[in-house]
């Protein structure tokens, strides 16, 4: 066993080298998230990334980190959403969106899961039932044309390509179900919910939402 231990020591030592230094490359990473976070996001979106309703959307929401990839957020901030107050932050480059990503990942409180939730079959269904339920129920916190708050609604643009060209129809329904916690957005399934909408009805609603993109 001697002979071999002047092999088996450096290269756990090496081992132990690279954990540390990867720790504290992410450490300095979300340090840097932070940072640009607090100078670009902070006005609107508030400490800790929890929202102001009516002004803009919570980014430290469990739900929401839970369903929202990387590549959501990350082209969400380069191309910004027309028609919102959500300007582009493209000037920011890949490697600083990327921190601001890891910064509000430390939120994160529930599975990441948006590999699975993107995963789900497309919604099909009947647009006229769908546009029903989105102004009896959606339309008081979107606005009757998913315009958001520039509409003067509490809710957030849903209507808008900006969105609907980003998220998938999983992200749609699983947010549409489950709602998220500590904001309006309550879900809409099951007993408990705010109104128990089946999941024929949940997707007739994705499939009218998707006829908003102008």
């Amino acid at each position: 066993m001697k002979k071999y231990q002047r092999y088996i020591y450096p290269v756990i030592a090496l081992c132990a080298l690279t954990v540390t230094e990867a720790f504290a490359a992410d450490k300095a990473e979300i340090e840097l998230g932070k940072t640009l976070y607090n100078q670009n996001c902070i006005f609107c979106h508030q400490a800790d990334a929890i929202g102001k309703p009516g002004f803009a959307p919570s980014l430290s929401n469990a739900e929401f980190l839970s369903v929202a990839s990387d590549k959501f957020l990350l082209s969400t901030m380069r191309d910004g959403r027309v028609g919102t107050g959500m300007p582009p932050f493209g000037h920011l480059g890949r490697d600083k969106a990327k921190a601001i990503v890891a910064y509000l990942r430390t939120y994160s409180k529930l599975p990441h899961r948006s590999a699975e939730v993107d995963a789900q079959a497309d919604a099909h269904g009947d647009p006229r039932l769908g546009k029903q339920w989105f102004d009896n129920i959606c339309a008081t916190c979107h606005g009757v044309e998913g315009d958001g708050y520039v509409s003067g609604s509490t809710g957030t643009a849903i209507g808008k390509a900006g969105t609907l060209n980003k998220v998938s129809d999983g992200f749609l329904r699983t947010t549409i179900k489950d709602g998220r916690s500590n904001t309006r957005m309550l879900g809409f399934s099951g007993p408990e919910a705010m109104a128990n909408l089946s999941d024929q009805e949940i997707d007739d609603v994705i499939v009218y939402l998707r006829t908003l993109v102008k």
